[in-house]
């Protein structure tokens, strides 16, 4: 089983360059700033052998780091380990199953609200991140927000990064618009976007049920106008004037859009930007990665670059981050195997060069990797270094919970936005149907 990556296997990778691998060897010689913490005692069980599954790349080395980390686990520790890469959209149908079966993968790696799906059925991680907190720094908001169940100080999953979707754009289609950046107020943002449609450059936001894309859009939309789905109690108040006024706003917006974006899921952006079919659109680092490393489509890296969402009436850039959380169930065979293995991914030797060989794809939820070599190689990657150090969540302002978990992956609020920007309901209409949707959910 054993697997090393030198530096002849990273050349095979289609998607690393030579740049890409100098920097992971920095990576590997980095020393991440750390204090002094007593592991936790996890005497790994006799024969036990690991099945972990977890969502599938967007980049290349994201997977080879990361099965090659999984081997090293391997190798140290005399304990098998095969994972699974699967669609984003299967990994909670499996987790389901999993769920309510007792049988399957031993360490799921699923996303942000996963764990509050079923927190009653999952192993205490506490011991886990309160070493690795005290180790590197503390967490950030975002991996102490969807790691801890709510109200208590008991974590039930171990937040391994998070895609954030800034706006990535073209900038001489942005100039050629008349701007010189991305602007912050609705007003000129969608000025912006009808100059880009006039001049065959236009925007894609995703409206269709894309775990990451369509609900960041409809997050977007929210918290820009200062809405929310459910209040600080965790009732439900998206019957609001300011929905309304986002419903609004996309209608005016929308048209602007290039055909399509209704349909829209995770991957779609990426290939309309690369084709230059689409010169504007929210996106995690993975398509600016793959732009950057291609010969054929460098110019196009080359003439982009990333911003915060526009605020619009937000105190702070209205965007979060998509989390991978890794999470082990009650039923799991080698309960301590699976726990030292998400430690161990965790650690600097192993966190950083993967974190460095994603070009920060999944931003870091340790706090002592925002000195990671990999925030300072190229200043247009800047914007996801605080990833996940935003200040918005699933479900905001309320509590994560089981039923935030379930009105994303329900796709309450993008529903919402696409049956008004596909002119199936009005405004009014639309927000009355999502908020008995919620209902039902919170109830």
């Amino acid at each position: 089983m054993a697997y090393l990556i030198t530096r002849r296997d990273g050349l095979k990778l289609t998607a690393a360059s030579a740049a890409t691998l100098a920097l992971v060897e920095e990576a590997r010689a980095q020393q991440i700033p750390t204090q002094p913490a007593e592991p936790p005692r996890l005497p790994i069980e006799s024969g036990a052998s690991l099945r972990v599954i977890r969502p599938a790349r967007f980049v290349e080395p994201d997977e080879t780091f990361f099965r090659a980390n999984a081997e090293k686990f391997s190798r140290q520790f005399n304990v098998p380990v095969r994972v699974d890469f699967v669609g984003w959209e299967d990994i909670r149908p499996q987790t389901a199953v999993l769920a309510n079966t007792g049988t399957g993968p031993d360490v799921v790696i699923g996303w942000s609200d996963d764990p509050h799906i079923y927190a009653d059925r999952l192993l205490d991680m506490s011991d886990v991140a309160e070493y690795l907190g005290k180790k590197y720094g503390g967490w950030q908001f975002l991996a102490e927000k969807y790691g801890k169940r709510h109200g208590t100080n008991n974590w039930i999953g171990i937040p391994l990064g998070g895609s954030t979707g800034p706006i990535v754009y073209r900038i001489s289609a942005v100039k050629e618009a008349g701007f010189d950046k991305i602007p912050d107020s609705h007003e000129d943002f969608l000025r912006l976007c009808q100059r880009l449609k006039e001049i065959g450059k236009p925007a894609g936001f995703a409206l269709g049920n894309a775990v990451g894309d369509g609900n960041g859009t409809a997050n977007w939309l929210t918290w820009s106008h200062n809405s929310f789905l459910t209040d600080e109690q965790g009732r439900v108040a998206i019957n609001q004037p300011a929905t309304i006024q986002a419903l609004e706003y996309l209608q005016k917006l929308y048209p602007t859009f290039v055909p399509g974006t209704l349909s829209w899921l995770d991957p779609t952006n990426n290939r309309a930007y690369a084709a230059q079919e689409c010169w504007l659109t929210p996106n995690g680092v993975s398509l600016y990665f793959a732009l950057k490393n291609d010969p054929n489509t460098r110019h196009i890296a080359e003439d982009s670059d990333h911003a915060n969402m526009p605020r619009g009436l937000a105190p702070d850039a209205p965007q979060t981050a998509t989390i991978i959380n890794a999470m082990v169930f009650r039923s799991a065979r080698f309960p301590n195997a699976a726990k030292a293995f998400i430690q161990f991914m965790m650690e600097a030797e192993q966190y950083n060069p993967w974190l460095t060989a994603c070009l920060g794809y999944w931003s870091h939820p340790l706090k002592a990797y925002d000195n990671s070599a990999v925030w300072d190689s190229d200043p247009k990657i800047a914007v996801y270094r605080r990833g996940l150090d935003y200040r918005y969540w699933s479900g905001y302002k309320g509590p994560i919970t089981a039923a935030t978990g379930t009105a994303a992956s329900e796709y309450v609020l993008v529903q919402m936005y696409a049956s008004v920007a596909g002119g199936q309901a009005t405004p009014q209409q639309a927000v009355a149907e999502a908020e008995r949707r919620a209902r039902r959910i919170f109830r």
